[in-house]
């Protein structure tokens, strides 16, 4: 048997109207990542979130990013490396108070939007945060871009590391995913995407945006959340891998 995790980002919506639909997406998912408070959510929509997961069997994960809702945590802020530090640190300590509070145990730790991006840009920030998770977290896992500065990072301070590919964003030949601010950096058609999870968890190439293949090893893949078409897609997506021999 072939196994494949399909995580998600949940808790990112406005209301508890959001976490109805996010509930929707978990039975088709086997893990997911929920909004610290910092890009998105607030403590009653992760206590939502978190029961939820809970209910449905997930792998839950804690999902800081930068504290900038008005920008969704996409935008990369001017900030220094420790206020970054001192910052996720909050997020994910008032995320495990709640958690803690609700008898819910957390599996892992997955870094949101531009934040994410900028873990493979900023050598130090990279270090930082895997120091902060080592010393501070490193019961918990960490989810990350496959092959990239951060995994290296966490790998060399002993923090279990789990290589993620993402089955509706394009990448550039370096392993890296394509800026956001580029028209090619969104699969958005249905098919493209399905097929390119399914050549991620079979570890086949997959085509960059810049015309090269890429193999990227992983043993998760994302499926966003925030996708208005998240539901269909991850029923659709459920299927296909299935079908094809993995086990969710």
């Amino acid at each position: 048997m072939k196994y494949i995790d399909i995580n998600c980002d949940l808790g990112e919506g406005k209301s508890l109207v959001d976490c109805e639909h996010d509930a929707r997406i978990m039975p088709y998912i086997s893990s997911c990542n929920i909004a610290c408070g910092g890009h998105a959510g607030d403590e009653s929509i992760i206590k939502q979130s978190l029961l939820n997961a809970k209910l449905n069997g997930l792998k839950i994960g804690a999902h800081p990013g930068y504290e900038d809702k008005a920008n969704f945590g996409r935008v990369s802020l001017d900030i220094s490396v420790e206020e970054v530090v001192t910052s996720i640190q909050k997020q994910l300590d008032f995320f495990l108070r709640i958690s803690s509070k609700l008898n819910i145990s957390i599996h892992h730790i997955k870094f949101h939007g531009a934040l994410y991006n900028d873990l493979e840009k900023q050598p130090q920030l990279a270090s930082k945060l895997a120091e902060l998770i080592k010393y501070n977290y490193l019961s918990l896992k960490v989810y990350g871009l496959a092959n990239g500065i951060f995994e290296k990072r966490c790998i060399a301070l002993g923090i279990d590391f789990i290589a993620e590919g993402f089955m509706d964003r394009t990448y550039v030949s370096s392993g890296h995913l394509t800026p956001r601010s580029e028209e090619n950096a969104v699969l958005t058609e249905q098919a493209l995407s399905i097929a390119q999870a399914i050549s991620l968890a079979s570890n086949q190439g997959i085509k960059t945006s810049d015309g090269k293949v890429i193999t990227p090893q992983v043993k998760t893949i994302c499926l966003h959340g925030d996708n208005p078409e998240a539901i269909t897609i991850a029923k659709a997506l459920h299927f296909q891998l299935t079908s094809a021999g993995f086990l969710i």
